[in-house]
């Protein structure tokens, strides 16, 4: 392309999703200037930064932070101020918008990309937006009302929309890095079996507190590789520095996985422990490796047990509820799963499928829209 053209993409917790297609545009078609959107922290009321403020810059996206607010489920000390910071999201959005006068706006949702969607709308700048899971969130409910194209992942997705909005909705799939795209399906299980266990990349402290229970337990059988998050890192670090050599050579412990390294990890894994975030159910598809799936019960609409769902009905998966979850359960699936890894390992998948393409038709169409 002779001009350049400048995409605004924006999300809460879905940097993982946007990566495969911030690569492709800058394979494919070197006339973008990309910008991120977004908070910088994680969690509410603590510093534990994003995903996408540590990762985008080194892919040379700029990243802007956003001070926005989310509406919450449930009343806590944070919920006011929570509320207080949506309308100084709003006019932040509205602030960068001016600045960057984007070509368009890709949004992969979370609470912190509805102001930019709004302030978007109003400006006449055509937003795009990608649902990766099978309920759609609320933030992009409220965002496909700004939308001119509605990209998802899941058919079931459908179901959550307005049906005023289906000429403008496009099933397209969950976007996948290229590098867990080439990883080799795993014909038998490892001699000393691998497991990688994971609460996403801000880390999952309930998954955590249950694998502190029977670490030095697993460790005698298996090889595991942690991420953590960095709020429970130190305490895994610390309880690593008292095994034994022979158990703390089996241990590898991270407060955070860059997204290019996750395809290494995976591909050394015979088993996968994880929540149900739409990403990390297409990595765990493709990939074909076994998994024990403990979905977030405080999602909306359940989204992420639905996700789980999907996995379990192949045959690939196993659902532990978090309601469930012990150190004693999840020792007790994990050698279950074991027993049975070949099995269910490779099981044939419809979303893996789709989502192979699914980088490629997004950017196809944000192309087709430029011309």
């Amino acid at each position: 392309m002779q001009k350049k053209n400048d995409i605004l993409i924006t999300g809460g917790h879905a940097a993982t999703t946007a990566i495969p297609v911030i690569e492709k545009l800058q394979k494919e078609y070197s006339g973008y200037n990309l910008f991120w959107v977004g908070p910088k922290s994680a969690v509410e009321g603590k510093f534990v930064p994003t995903l996408a403020s540590e990762v985008m810059p080194k892919l040379g996206v700029k990243f802007i932070p956003i001070t926005t607010g989310r509406l919450q489920r449930k009343f806590t000390i944070w919920t006011i101020p929570s509320l207080l910071k949506i309308p100084i999201g709003i006019l932040q959005s509205f602030k960068i918008l001016f600045d960057i006068k984007p070509k368009i706006i890709l949004s992969f949702g979370g609470y912190a990309s509805v102001p930019v969607c709004f302030a978007g709308f109003v400006l006449g700048i055509p937003v795009f937006v990608h649902e990766q899971t099978v309920a759609v969130g609320l933030a992009n409910k409220i965002s496909s009302s700004f939308a001119k194209k509605i990209f998802i992942a899941r058919e079931e997705s459908k179901q959550s929309l307005h049906d005023c909005l289906g000429k403008k909705i496009f099933l397209v799939g969950n976007p996948i890095s290229s590098e867990i795209l080439k990883i080799p399906a795993k014909t038998k299980i490892s001699k000393s079996p691998t497991l990688y266990i994971t609460g996403g990349s801000s880390g999952a402290q309930r998954i955590n507190n249950a694998v502190s229970e029977i670490l030095y337990e697993l460790l005698k059988n298996y090889k595991v590789i942690h991420q953590t998050g960095k709020l429970d890192y130190q305490k895994f670090e610390n309880l690593k520095n008292e095994f034994p050599t022979d158990l703390k050579k089996n241990y590898e412990v991270y407060a955070f996985l860059d997204p290019k390294n996750v395809s290494n990890i995976f591909e050394k894994s015979d088993l996968i422990i994880s929540r149900a975030g739409a990403n990390t159910i297409s990595e765990i598809a493709i990939t074909g490796r076994p998994a024990i799936i403990i979905p977030i019960p405080w999602t909306s609409y359940n989204e992420q047990f639905k996700n789980a769902q999907m996995l379990e009905k192949s045959g690939q998966a196993i659902v532990l509820e978090e309601k469930y979850l012990t150190g004693q359960n999840l020792l007790n699936k994990i050698n279950l799963v074991i027993k049975n890894w070949k099995s269910m390992a490779n099981k044939k998948s419809e979303i893996a499928e789709l989502d192979k393409k699914a980088a490629g038709k997004i950017v196809q169409e944000i192309e087709e829209y430029l011309k």
